[in-house]
């Protein structure tokens, strides 16, 4: 199991039967868990059939995406309005980009959705609306309640494109399959 006192830069992947239906097999990425909080974006739930372009065309912001034109995500269920680019570090704005490792960075201005028109755009990037937060010691309580087991962040599966088999993907990371979990909880 791994240890869940910090949880940045870690998946949060949905376990069945967590009984929020907002997060019914969810893979998050954690981009920040202090003890005051947590955030992170859903990266396999998609905000209806709206790729990257088509919400760049929506907000203004005219020529070709760089990056992969990948579905727009629904990044969680807070600040719905507001657009969030989870991007390689190959982009970076001191005043804008939050660096979350080495090789990742999160960046919720206009600024880099220009950039993902330019060759200023990071390697590779997904857009996601809204994300998933929680209050000082919700998320651990919710761990210990098996709502969500915690796995080692893979990048190749942020940027992968195809939505359905990531939260598969994400437990094998741990070692469990689907088939694995029960899916209806007992009490004992």
């Amino acid at each position: 199991m791994e240890d869940i006192t910090n949880l940045t830069g870690k998946f949060l992947i949905a376990l069945p039967g967590m009984g929020d239906p907002r997060f019914e097999k969810s893979v998050i990425y954690m981009c920040s868990h202090t003890e005051d909080g947590a955030m992170g974006l859903i990266i396999n739930k998609p905000k209806g059939d709206i790729v990257i372009s088509d919400l760049l065309d929506q907000i203004g912001i005219e020529g070709n995406v760089s990056v992969a034109d990948t579905e727009v995500l629904e990044g969680g269920p807070v600040d719905i309005d507001r657009g969030f680019v989870l991007h390689t570090a190959d982009y970076y704005n001191d005043g804008t980009s939050l660096r979350l490792s080495e090789t990742l960075a999160l960046t919720s201005t206009k600024d880099i959705l220009e950039a993902l028109t330019t060759e200023q755009a990071p390697d590779l990037a997904v857009l996601a609306v809204g994300y998933s937060g929680w209050g000082g010691g919700q998320i651990e309580q919710e761990i210990a309640q098996n709502a969500w087991v915690v796995a080692e962040a893979k990048e190749s599966l942020i940027f992968e494109e195809g939505l359905d088999d990531k939260w598969s993907k994400a437990l094998a990371v741990i070692g469990i399959t689907p088939e694995m979990l029960a899916h209806t909880g007992g009490r004992a």
